[in-house]
């Protein structure tokens, strides 16, 4: 970006800054977040939370529902703005409008759902929105063969080998589907690719393959935000760890200071786990065993609720 302080964008982005200084250009962060919050009224929503996203890296969000995964996203997406803290993006402060101005300025986000239409074949999806056309005035049309080589040859680029670009993109399966959708923005100039839970819907085998085409982004020079709640996923393609919780950072690690036992331990409750299995083992003994019935003081009783002789059985 070249963007003057307190100058609007062209793009109708505010900048509240310089870029930052001290550092060679290729260490600044394509997108940092710092100490940034965002509250709905009295509701917080996130607060005080950083990170920063290199080019060529993977920084991971892990978090539970409810941690506040998705208010995060919406921030670096554009669709909501930050209500306290600094957004900067390739070290210029910044202030999104619209994720219209994010995909302008090389934020990509692709969300669970995909944003495709089933029906539709492959490369119209791929297009979706962006189609090129040819001719002018009453002659203007779809440019469909460009939609179609460009398809074939993008998917090709990211390793996708699909058997037929005309296929509805319905048919695929979803491992195939997150795959069509982290080509696309890769093709239309992402520097920053937002990938929610891609693997959340998904078996073994297909996640394997989508963590694949991640790693693959990774590769092309694109910084990724990898939004999971699976810190084995995360931990097989990332570079940097953030975990939150409750709309709180609980932790920010990169991965040579973190092992993967640690990081599941701490994403899954750390010393809150801990505390319930101490709680657990010394539960005491359940008043009575088999679902047979007790009465107020814990004896059993028949089913007519009659009590049981001292020591002895209950009827058949």
């Amino acid at each position: 970006m070249t963007d003057t302080p307190n100058t609007p964008s062209t793009h109708g982005t505010t900048t509240t800054g310089t870029p930052t200084t001290g550092g060679a250009a290729t260490t600044t962060p394509l997108v940092e977040l710092d100490d940034v919050s965002k509250y709905y009224g009295n509701i917080r929503a996130l607060e005080g939370v950083s990170l920063q996203v290199h080019a060529g890296e993977i920084t991971c969000v892990l978090g539970d529902n409810g941690a506040g995964k998705s208010t995060l996203i919406k921030i670096i997406a554009g669709l909501h703005g930050h209500d306290a803290g600094e957004f900067l993006i390739e070290g210029t402060r910044t202030t999104l409008g619209s994720p219209r101005e994010a995909l302008d300025l090389g934020i990509a986000t692709v969300y669970q759902d995909l944003a495709v239409v089933p029906l539709m074949p492959v490369w119209r999806n791929f297009f979706l929105g962006s189609e090129p056309t040819k001719g002018a005035g009453p002659f203007k049309r779809l440019d469909v063969e460009q939609m179609r080589r460009t398809t074939r040859e993008e998917l090709l680029r990211m390793g996708i080998d699909l058997r037929d670009v005309d296929q509805p993109i319905g048919t695929l399966s979803g491992g195939e589907r997150q795959c069509v959708a982290i080509a696309r923005a890769v093709h239309f100039g992402a520097k920053v690719l937002v990938l929610d839970e891609p693997t959340a819907a998904l078996g073994v085998k297909q996640s394997g393959v989508v963590l694949k085409y991640v790693a693959a982004a990774r590769d092309a020079g694109l910084g990724v935000v990898l939004i999971t709640h699976n810190p084995h996923h995360a931990y097989l393609v990332g570079n940097r760890f953030v975990l939150l919780k409750r709309g709180v950072m609980a932790g920010s690690h990169t991965k040579e200071s973190i092992t993967l036992d640690e990081l599941t331990r701490q994403m899954a409750g750390g010393s809150e786990l801990e505390e319930l299995s101490h709680e657990l083992a010394k539960a005491p003994a359940p008043a009575h065993v088999g679902g047979r019935p007790v009465d107020s003081g814990g004896h059993p009783v028949d089913e007519d609720g009659k009590g049981t002789p001292s020591g002895g059985a209950a009827k058949p």
